[in-house]
């Protein structure tokens, strides 16, 4: 299953907009309504261990010689669902089909992910809503028990 992004599907690394680090996305079960706002990169960095060959060849290096080598690999961003525990679990019982997942906002930094992900999950009211997300906190700092007991008005009213 793929991703829609502004009414396209998308299945392939290559379909993303030039230079995108990574994007916002919210991942809907259909059956119950409920979703989820959450962020995904495109690409890793992982740290790989130097072979003796690669060792070997790296001559006339001043100063310490490095032990790894970065390598870029691309993430699972096609097969994933999201981290929260109740889509885990939903996707182990073998309901991915019973999702939709959307791309709400393709970014090209890492700063500006994390910025779009609090952005689409206050404009959602995430945690204001548990009966309709998945969301139980925001940046590991604001959770939904937190809020209990307090009554919500609408802040973004119509004004012209």
């Amino acid at each position: 299953m793929s991703w829609t992004y502004k009414q396209h599907e998308i299945g392939d690394i290559t379909q993303f907009p030039e230079n995108t680090f990574g994007f916002v996305y919210m991942t809907t079960h259909k059956p119950t309504g409920k979703s989820y706002i959450g962020k995904k990169v495109l690409f890793h960095n992982q740290k790989k261990k130097l072979g003796k060959k690669e060792l070997a060849a790296l001559t006339g290096v001043v100063g310490r010689r490095p032990s790894y080598k970065l390598v870029v690999k691309e993430s699972d961003w096609l097969k994933y669902y999201g981290s929260q525990t109740d889509i885990k679990q939903l996707l182990l019982e073998g309901k991915k089909d019973e999702f939709e997942r959307t791309i709400l906002k393709c970014v090209q930094s890492k700063k500006q992910l994390t910025y779009f992900e609090i952005k689409y999950q206050m404009l959602y009211q995430v945690l204001e809503k548990p009966e309709e997300f998945f969301n139980d906190n925001i940046l590991g700092k604001f959770f939904t028990k937190d809020l209990d007991g307090l009554e919500f008005e609408n802040l973004v009213s119509d004004k012209k």
